[in-house]
């Protein structure tokens, strides 16, 4: 194993420690609180499985800073067995958003299935309609082969390679709006392969970003990939701008 590997390691140890110590403040879902207009669309952040929203307590800081962008975490229920039902949770929970924040579309941050269900509201809901720029964190969107042994889970057999939802997603879908942005890692183990953790499709706008030297738990915590979620928010090509050695990009 190279010391890069080892290094990615022992961060993920660190990582879930601090997020296991996090996890029970995000179990309810967070308190609507009024804020002043933002110059920014406001940001919603869609967590991966069996997680919540205590995993992007850093990211959320970050996109906030200085009030140019309204910053909120969505807890989808843990009880969820369709990804497909989630995404049309997340469009109705996409429009009170608009509606409350005066703003016609919205940018959406996926980490791990959250990904998967943000680009299936996009692309099989008509999301891309609200959703300015998806941005995506170690998302199967090819589906990865990773922990057979969970597959007793509905929502982990959707995440399979053969799955409905991930053949769904390579239909055409042509006038998608939606600017995509995925980040993926050579070192993030929940994805096999990790090329999966691209969007390969013809009729989408993506710009995939690998960073090196970060495992799968790490990608919404570390600060190189908080540095280039913002650069990526904030207009195209910017994502793997003055990327720092701890995360190269590609």
């Amino acid at each position: 194993m190279s010391g890069a590997a080892l290094r990615a390691g022992a961060l993920e140890v660190v990582v879930l420690g601090g997020h296991l110590l996090l996890y029970p403040t995000g179990v309810c879902q967070e308190k609507v609180v009024p804020r002043p207009p933002a110059t920014r669309p406001p940001v919603l952040l869609l967590h991966g499985f069996t997680d919540n929203r205590s995993v992007f307590v850093l990211l959320r800081r970050a996109l906030g800073a200085g009030g140019r962008r309204h910053v909120e975490a969505y807890n989808y229920s843990p009880f969820t067995r369709d990804l497909r039902v989630t995404a049309r949770h997340l469009a109705r929970r996409v429009e009170e958003l608009c509606e409350r924040t005066g703003q016609q579309r919205v940018d959406l941050v996926g980490h791990s299935l959250g990904g998967l269900v943000g680009r299936y509201y996009v692309q099989r809901l008509g999301g891309d309609a609200r959703v300015r720029t998806l941005v995506t964190l170690g998302t199967p969107h090819s589906g990865t082969l990773v922990a057979p042994f969970m597959d007793a889970h509905p929502l982990v057999r959707q995440m399979r390679p053969d799955s409905r939802v991930v053949s769904e997603l390579a239909e055409p879908a042509p006038g998608c709006a939606t600017r995509c942005v995925a980040f993926w890692s050579e070192f993030d183990a929940l994805m096999t392969p990790v090329g999966t953790a691209r969007i390969e499709h013809p009729d989408l706008r993506v710009e995939n970003v690998q960073v090196t030297g970060i495992g799968h738990l790490a990608l919404p915590a570390h600060p190189a990939v908080i540095a280039a979620v913002r650069r990526a928010l904030d207009g195209p090509g910017q994502a793997a701008a003055e990327s720092p050695d701890a995360a190269s990009v590609a």
